[in-house]
């Protein structure tokens, strides 16, 4: 198989599944890993793929899609998943939320709360000023885009703090690889969340399971409560139940 063979074999897999490891697309040309990422080098460099640690992705797949565009994505389910997160907050506790839009859907559910909000998303800050939860903006550079704070000294606040519970979200979980983010940022930050909370909260509709993005940053380890919508396959739920994760849904 020549080299335009193979390339059309590879994009048609990757638009096909969104995302492919070297392995799997060895055996599918029947040829080395080493030809594989020679091939997929050369792809990346015409923008026909995203070069990801171990295979490629879709380019649309790989591109930071706007706070406003997530958050109107599957509005019906995230308000789902963020009011049954609400029931696990206990007046009196001081938790992360981070810049997810599953996560800021949280906001309508909290506003009665006698709680800390310590946040670098910018609309959870809008929609909790006038509320009865006292408010922590982390600092650091503003991201448009996301409207949130990322950068460096963002960290450095996160690391001054300790929360009771960490409210993330995440671009894409598998048990093969874990947690995966469309950007190394939003993967620091949510790393820094999750090591100064007592419990992290994984707030994911059921639409991101098993699906990988071009960051792989963290274990399903580093999750303790995975909450997602009734969509999910129960025979998925069993399984992410088996690997140690507390599923609600």
């Amino acid at each position: 198989m020549n080299f335009q063979q193979r390339k059309q074999l590879i994009l048609q897999t990757v638009d096909e599944k969104g995302a492919v490891d070297v392995p799997e697309l060895a055996e599918l040309l029947q040829t080395s890993a080493m030809t594989v990422r020679r091939d997929l080098v050369q792809l990346a460099a015409a923008g026909l793929i995203y070069r990801t640690h171990g295979g490629a992705m879709r380019v649309r797949d790989a591109m930071v899609v706007p706070f406003a565009n997530k958050s109107a994505m599957n509005v019906a389910h995230k308000e789902a998943i963020a009011q049954r997160a609400a029931q696990e907050i206990l007046d009196g506790d001081v938790i992360f939320m981070d810049c997810g839009s599953t996560v800021a859907h949280l906001c309508p559910f909290i506003r009665h709360k006698r709680i800390t909000v310590i946040t670098n998303s910018l609309p959870v800050i809008s929609e909790l000023l006038n509320s009865s939860v006292t408010l922590n903006l982390i600092g650091g550079e503003v991201d448009k885009e996301r409207q949130a704070i990322h950068g460096s000294m963002a960290g450095e606040h996160i690391a001054r703090y300790h929360a009771d519970r960490a409210f993330i979200g995440v671009d894409g979980i598998s048990l093969a690889n874990g947690l995966s983010a469309n950007g190394e940022q939003e993967a620091q930050l949510t790393l820094a969340l999750a090591r100064q909370a007592s419990r992290v909260y994984l707030l994911c509709d059921s639409s991101k399971l098993e699906t990988d993005k071009y960051l792989f940053f963290a274990p399903l380890s580093l999750v303790d409560v995975l909450i997602t919508d009734a969509q999910i396959n129960p025979d998925l739920a069993d399984t992410y139940r088996q690997a140690g994760i507390d599923l609600i849904y």
